[in-house]
């Protein structure tokens, strides 16, 4: 069986500018730079949200934004949260332990178990994967196995993304472009990670569609790993 059949669809969606950033500057909450989305995009993003059933976001995302990832503004059932942090650094006033959707934290078998007892104690599930990080291969096949996940999105940072992309667990690309520039040499973009050494390393992507939604630009990519 192949890790295809054994894993959740995935489909990363993300708002960027002109020049490819998140944010403003590194540790600035990318919900500046939402304000400046459409509504017609904002409902978009929403209606993705009610098409999946699940939602990652890695644990610096949610220190800096502190998000939701609810369904608002549209009908539909909030995806499943999931957000992977290897040693179980949550904050336990964080949005996400509210009780308004299910929430699975991931965690490696390093995390102290004095954090994993307090995250179950505010009602999330925690999965433990992985020896010092989270195994994110093997979470996405609890995710589809264990929580019937076939369909998630990710709305993440830098790093995260890039981890989903290098183990190849990203199927989609939808970008949101925002017709700013904000420049920045360490401003955080669309996926961070390791550089690479050669033209050979580099993802590729097809373009599968290009549209106005309101005034945004947004493009639909799928990635292609080759073999």
């Amino acid at each position: 069986m192949s890790d295809r059949t054994i894993r959740p669809h995935v489909l990363m969606m993300s708002e960027i500018t002109v020049d490819g950033k998140l944010t403003l500057r590194r540790g600035a909450s990318s919900k500046i730079l939402m304000k400046y989305m459409a509504h017609e995009t904002e409902l978009l993003l929403h209606r993705t949200r009610a098409e999946c059933d699940a939602i990652m976001v890695g644990s610096r995302t949610i220190a800096i934004d502190n998000s939701f990832l609810t369904v608002r503004h549209v009908p539909g059932k909030s995806p499943i949260r999931v957000i992977p942090s290897s040693m179980a650094e949550i904050s336990l006033d964080a949005n996400v332990l509210k009780p308004d959707a299910q929430t699975v934290i991931a965690v490696s078998r390093a995390a102290p178990a004095d954090r994993v007892a307090a995250i179950r104690d505010r009602g999330a599930d925690v999965v433990v994967c992985g020896e010092n990080r989270v195994d994110l291969v093997g979470l996405m096949r609890i995710l589809r196995e264990d929580y019937g996940v076939e369909r998630m999105m990710i709305e993440g940072g830098p790093t995260l993304n890039w981890h989903m992309l290098r183990h190849r667990l990203v199927d989609e690309i939808r970008l949101i472009h925002l017709p700013f520039i904000v420049g920045g040499e360490d401003t955080p973009s669309l996926v961070g990670g390791m550089h690479i050494e050669s033209e050979d390393e580099m993802i590729r992507l097809s373009l599968q569609r290009h549209y106005l939604c309101g005034t945004n630009l947004v493009t639909e990519y799928a990635v292609c790993y080759g073999e």
